[in-house]
């Protein structure tokens, strides 16, 4: 009885590919992107389909390497909030340890390819580096042409692809296997694992590997879930009422609403008393060395910045701001507070309805900057998480959102084909690929 190759498979018999082969297939790529047909032989169907849609796509097969969507503060944001991150233990303990001496890199993504963690071989990784193979760009099929973990993606289903198979030759000295992960209760396509690196990485054995931690990560998620179950819930203590108020979204100036009075703040006064809220949610103060750090860009003295919070203490009282550390003495809600209390419960919708823009904008205090940067990463990736049309769209409302590609990109990709606002969402996309700030 003849053997039927796995298709998905890019060396069945786990040998090393011949000249012949690779010749064959970037005879094969060269005649299909000058227009011509592909001659049968040495082309897997599912690669000849890949390539087919990069066409389809205008995947220039000799372009620039994939965007880099997220960056620092976001990237970081996004990750910590992604589902994936709870299971990075078992990817690492199944295929990152082992990652250095198997001379492979390892690659998870997000559903919609954008790369969140690449570990492993520190040589190789420095390497791929120089083809944005970096954590937070964007290696969609769509974007990236024929790649395991965007092909993974795109079909949703595990896959290899060695290294002229791949349709930017760019990345054709590379192979790599590829296996989708999925919520194991809703079925939700979450992402994939990948491992990069040699033609070594195109065996049936890496894929099994690679499958096999897939499967791994699915158990573990559903354990999770059942854990969380079993956790008593405790409600979140309500405040107490006259509890001060301080509003610092979409604000130049800080407003804090206390003893049945409203006080505008300062911007330095601001930033000093959102400081002193954000260290209190990890219950800590800060010393004025510290503040003047998280206060100033250069090297400020904390003689300074003890001036300023004695002015503050003034302001408030001192039974709202202490010294000896730095700190609050009673509860303050910041409008930053509620809307990280709505993500975390899932309400998006109300979350950006309490969203009138960034933490003060005007500061450039690097303090601020991290606070901003944080909430607004969390609502981005959560809207986006959404894939809601009428959320995106809100969204790109916001003055953070109004160069967002991939913001724009989601509106496009999620309204209907009627819908009047897509071919805006098009035009404005189109501005912004060419360079263009809308007016």
């Amino acid at each position: 009885m003849a053997t039927t190759l796995n298709p998905w498979l890019a060396l069945p018999d786990g040998r090393r590919p011949s000249a012949a082969l690779t010749r064959g297939l970037r005879a094969a790529h060269e005649r299909l992107v000058t227009g011509g047909a592909v001659a049968a032989g040495p082309v897997r169907s599912v690669v000849w389909d890949s390539w087919r849609r990069c066409v389809g796509s205008g995947v220039d097969p000799d372009g620039s390497a994939p965007p880099v969507d997220l960056l620092d503060g976001d990237l970081l944001a996004y990750r910590e909030a992604h589902p994936l991150a709870a299971v990075m233990p078992v990817i690492r303990r199944l295929l990152v340890e082992d990652a250095e001496a198997d001379r492979m890199i390892v690659a998870v993504t997000d559903a919609s390819g954008r790369m969140l963690w690449v570990e492993g071989d520190s040589g190789l990784r420095s390497l791929a580096s120089g083809m944005h193979f970096v954590e937070g760009a964007r290696w969609a099929e769509d974007v990236a042409g024929t790649n395991a973990p965007g092909t993974a993606l795109a079909l949703d289903h595990f896959v290899q692809i060695y290294g002229s198979e791949h349709y930017r030759r760019p990345v054709q000295p590379w192979s790599c296997s590829a296996a989708p992960v999925h919520d194991p209760l809703t079925g939700a396509l979450l992402g994939a694992i990948d491992v990069t690196g040699g033609d070594h990485v195109a065996t049936p054995q890496v894929l099994t590997l690679v499958r096999a931690t897939a499967a791994a990560v699915e158990s573990e998620l559903r354990w999770l879930h059942r854990e969380k179950l079993r956790q008593p819930t405790r409600p979140t203590a309500p405040l107490a009422r006259g509890t001060p108020q301080l509003a610092v979204l979409g604000r130049d100036r800080a407003g804090l609403a206390t003893g049945g009075r409203v006080l505008d703040l300062s911007l330095r006064h601001s930033e000093l008393l959102l400081l002193l809220a954000e260290a209190s949610v990890a219950g800590v103060g800060r010393t004025a060395e510290q503040l003047a750090a998280e206060c100033h860009l250069g090297d400020a003295a904390a003689v300074t910045v003890r001036a300023e919070l004695s002015r503050l203490r003034r302001l408030v009282g001192p039974q709202l701001v202490g010294s000896r550390p730095y700190r609050l003495l009673a509860p303050v809600d910041t409008d930053v507070d509620a809307v990280r209390r709505m993500l975390g419960g899932g309400a998006v919708a109300a979350a950006l309805d309490r969203y009138p823009g960034a933490v003060l904008p005007r500061s450039r205090a690097p303090g601020v900057a991290v606070a901003r940067e944080r909430v607004s990463a969390l609502l981005r990736q959560a809207v986006l998480h959404s894939r809601r049309p009428q959320l995106l769209l809100r969204y790109s409302e916001l003055p953070e959102a109004q160069d967002d590609v991939a913001v724009w990109q989601a509106c496009l990709d999620r309204l209907p084909a009627g819908s009047p606002r897509r071919s805006a969402a098009a035009a404005h996309l189109l501005r912004l690929r060419r360079g263009l700030r809308p007016r």
